[in-house]
C-alpha cells in the first residue's frame, strides 16, 4: 500500500536534510510504527505520502499511485491526522464531523460504522467546541474526522503526544479495532514503548531508516548480554560504570542503569561488583535483562 524508494526531502534551500535517502514499504493491512525522536523526520516523511510535500528525490506511491501525479487520487483514499490538532476549536465536536464528512461528499450517517466506537466517547460532549475538549477527547475527535470518509489508509503523526496515559491506550485499542476492519494505519510515535503495538516498525533518526523489522526480531538482534544495575548513589554509579575499562556501553533507564560488557572478561559481573565496592558503592543490584526497543535504538544509534 505504500512504497518509498530514495526518498529525499530538504529545507532552507538543500541546507537542512530532514529525510535522508529514505526506502521502505508498508503491506495492506498492516499497522506500521515509524519509531523516532522529535526531528527525526516522521513528519516529513508523512506529508510526502499525504501529498503535502514535493520530494526532492526519489518517489513513493501510496496504494499504486504516484505522490506527485496523483495527488488528486490519493487525497480521496487516505485519512490524516497531524500532529498538531488541526480542526476547527470554534465549531462544535458535531459541526467538525459533519463539515468533514461534506469535503469528502459522505455524510455521517453513511459511515458512521466505522466511527461508532470511537464516537460514542465523546458524543456526549457533541455540542462542546472543539477547543474546548481535554486533550484525549481532541484526539478521538481528530481520528474520526480522519476516519469519516472511509479511507484505505490511515497517517497518524506522533497521535499520542501530550496525552494521558490512559488516552493512550484507549487510542492503540482504537487502533487495533481500526486494523481489523482492513484499513492500513502507519503511525508515527517517539514513545518507544509503543513501538511493540505495531506490527512492523522502522527506526528513524536524523532523517535515516536504521532497521525496518518488527519488534521482536529487532530486540533479538541485539548484539550482546544486557545487564540493569542499581546502587544507593545511582548519578556516581554513572560515573564509575563509564570509568571501568570493560564497560562496553552504559545509558541511564529509569531506576536502573543498563549496561553491557566488553569481551574480554571470563567473568564480567564479579570483577565489576569488586571495582564498585572499591569505589564504594552500597547495596549494588545486577542482572541480566532482554533488551527493550529503546536499547536497541540507541545500539543503532552508536
Amino acid at each position: 500500500m505504500v512504497e518509498i524508494v530514495d526518498l529525499v526531502k530538504t529545507y532552507d534551500k538543500g541546507t537542512v536534510t530532514a529525510v535522508d535517502h529514505v526506502s521502505l514499504s508498508v503491506k495492506k493491512g498492516e499497522l506500521f510504527g515509524l519509531i523516532g525522536p522529535d526531528g527525526a523526520g516522521k513528519t516529513s516523511i508523512f506529508r510526502v505520502l499525504t501529498t503535502l510535500l514535493l520530494p526532492d528525490e526519489g518517489f513513493a506511491t501510496v496504494a499504486g499511485l504516484d505522490v506527485v501525479k496523483d495527488y488528486k487520487q490519493i487525497r480521496k483514499l487516505v485519512g490524516y491526522m497531524p500532529g498538531r490538532f488541526s480542526l476547527y476549536q470554534d465549531l462544535t465536536v458535531e459541526e467538525n464531523l459533519n463539515f468533514f464528512a461534506s469535503v469528502f461528499n459522505t455524510t455521517v450517517e453513511e459511515n458512521y460504522d466505522l466511527i461508532k466506537d470511537i464516537f460514542i466517547q465523546i458524543e456526549p460532549f457533541k455540542d462542546r467546541r472543539a477547543g474546548k475538549l481535554s486533550g484525549g477527547m481532541k484526539q478521538k475527535l481528530a481520528l474520526c474526522c480522519a476516519l469519516i470518509h472511509k479511507p484505505q489508509i490511515l497517517f497518524l503523526d506522533e497521535p499520542t503526544t501530550g496525552v494521558d496515559v490512559v488516552s493512550r491506550k484507549e487510542f492503540w485499542e482504537m487502533l487495533t479495532k481500526l486494523k481489523d476492519q482492513g484499513i492500513t494505519i502507519l503511525v508515527s510515535t517517539p514513545y518507544m514503548d509503543e513501538a511493540t503495538l505495531c506490527e512492523r516498525i522502522g527506526l528513524i533518526q536524523n532523517g535515516k531508516i536504521l532497521s525496518v523489522a518488527t519488534p521482536e526480531e529487532i530486540i533479538d538482534q541485539y548484539p550482546d548480554p544486557l545487564y540493569a544495575i542499581k546502587s544507593d548513589a545511582m548519578g556516581k554509579l554513572l560515573k564509575d560504570l563509564r570509568n571501568y575499562t570493560y564497560i562496553k556501553t552504559c545509558n541511564a533507564f529509569g531506576e536502573y542503569h543498563h549496561i553491557s560488557f566488553k569481551d574480554s572478561l571470563a567473568d564480567p559481573v564479579q570483577g565489576l561488583v569488586e571495582f564498585l565496592r572499591n569505589e564504594n558503592q552500597k547495596n549494588i543490584e545486577i542482572k541480566e535483562i532482554k533488551a527493550s526497543i529503546e536499547d536497541c535504538f540507541i545500539s543503532l544509534m552508536n
